[in-house]
């Protein structure tokens, strides 16, 4: 007997591959075959980077079409990415679909698309095929998307998404409040960018209609009112490889395991695990700022610093800052993260605030010191200062600085005050409870699986 056959589509991102390649885990362990689809400029990566770490599910295949860029072009330029997905990726999604249900027995029955990719949709549609959209994001972004007609009419943005005046909007009593000046779009790139990434979103809006079923990787005890706002929108998070006991897949670098053997020298809750994920660079004076910043906090801490996260890696640590933290630091060029954020030594998550990064902190019982770099990252800290006040914000000077002396200050302030760790570890346990047996996500991935096999 033939296996219910999907194909999974994330948008081209570190923090959207990741989550939708663990829904895809999660589907191989119910019986469902599963082709996933990435760029075939992330393809390659994600491949490397799995034969150093091992393999993922036999029921998974790795499958990849162009993204429209050339192979030197910048795809941390989302707005010309966005666009150039447009123009490609439908046409070689069809032909891809098409080519496996001509050739292969187990035909794609459902597509499980990035809500970021409503074209997709379209092309299911096309083809008759069952349609899933997948939110790797807070349903409180989802939230905003949604009434981006209605803030236009109010006068709050323009038909661009340009706001036309700074305020602090609040969508529902219960919901956090949202700057102006940090909606999702507006903090991405130059205004070229944000009206590209802006209309992007009011086309997703309406090809998300198609979709049969929408899902997102959050719960009802994290976004209980958000959800109250997107009814339709159904949890199955948080997913966590370590809910199925195996290995995360999905990353587009090779992760240093040795940092874990680091670890289990440090004593409990003493470390300071600081990562930005894949976006977030530096300029040599804010690079210098958190180096010296962690230096000054006395404590151990592990540092993710990836290649391309400021210039000249080598170079811009300040003089003699490898000697003096030799012994309480450890530089990383790619961690695994959920691995090390479950583990006792770590104290505190200095993060940039990515979905994922918050669901993992959270899922661990990780209290969190927010620098957020962009997109939803803002809306994230808001979540996570002010809504669950589980974590602190860093300021940043007058000439736009995060300063060390602000580092040390909040660090001390988080793990002396002990109410963020109780409160996140009172957080983490209804959380976790959502993918028991009994839980709402539990139960919504049950329904979502079986929707999946009906023929």
């Amino acid at each position: 007997m033939s296996k219910p056959h999907v194909l999974a589509i994330p948008y081209p991102a570190q923090g959207h591959v990741i989550p939708l390649m663990e829904l895809a885990q999660c589907l191989a362990r119910s019986g469902i075959k599963v082709t996933f689809v990435n760029t075939e400029f992330n393809h390659e990566r994600i491949v490397k980077a799995l034969s150093h770490t091992g393999d993922i599910n036999e029921l998974i295949h790795l499958a990849s079409i162009p993204d429209g860029l050339e192979p030197g072009e910048d795809r941390n330029d989302l707005g010309k990415l966005t666009e150039a997905m447009l123009k490609v990726m439908p046409e070689k999604l069809e032909a891809l679909i098409e080519k496996i249900n001509e050739t292969e027995s187990d035909k794609i029955m459902c597509v499980i698309t990035d809500y970021g990719l409503g074209w997709a949709l379209e092309v299911a549609e096309k083809l008759g095929i069952k349609r899933a959209s997948f939110l790797p994001a807070a349903v409180a972004l989802l939230s905003l998307a949604i009434n981006v007609p209605k803030l236009v009419d109010d006068g709050i943005i323009d038909s661009n998404g340009i706001p036309l005046k700074h305020q602090v909007i609040q969508l529902s009593p219960g919901m956090p409040e949202m700057s102006t000046a940090n909606f999702a779009w507006t903090c991405i790139g130059d205004i070229a960018t944000q009206k590209i990434m802006f209309q992007s979103i009011r086309l997703n809006n309406k090809s998300a209609k198609l979709a049969d079923r929408l899902i997102c990787n959050s719960s009802y005890e994290l976004e209980h009112e958000a959800l109250t706002l997107v009814p339709n929108c159904l949890p199955i998070g948080p997913l966590l490889a370590s809910n199925r006991l195996g290995k995360s897949a999905g990353y587009f670098w090779p992760e240093d395991s040795d940092c874990l053997t680091w670890l289990d020298q440090q004593p409990t809750n003493s470390v300071i695990y600081v990562a930005f994920g894949s976006f977030t660079v530096f300029d040599q004076v804010q690079f210098q700022e958190l180096a010296l910043g962690l230096e000054l906090t006395n404590r151990p801490f592990l540092w993710v610093v990836r290649q391309d996260m400021t210039q000249d890696n080598i170079k811009a640590y300040p003089k003699g800052f490898h000697e003096r933290v030799k012994n309480r630091g450890k530089m990383v060029s790619w961690a695994p993260q959920q691995k090390i954020l479950s583990h006792p030594s770590v104290s505190c998550f200095l993060s940039h605030c990515g979905w994922n990064s918050t669901i993992e902190g959270i899922s661990n019982g990780v209290p969190f010191l927010c620098w957020p770099y962009f997109a939803d990252q803002f809306l994230n800290q808001t979540y996570i200062c002010d809504y669950w006040g589980i974590g602190l914000g860093l300021d940043k000077d007058n000439s736009g600085i995060i300063r060390q002396e602000e580092i040390r200050t909040k660090v001390e302030l988080l793990l002396t005050n002990k109410c963020y760790k109780t409160r996140t570890m009172n957080l983490q346990s209804r959380t976790m409870s959502s993918v028991t047996e009994k839980g709402c996500s539990q139960k919504n991935f049950k329904n979502f699986v079986n929707w999946i096999k009906e023929t």
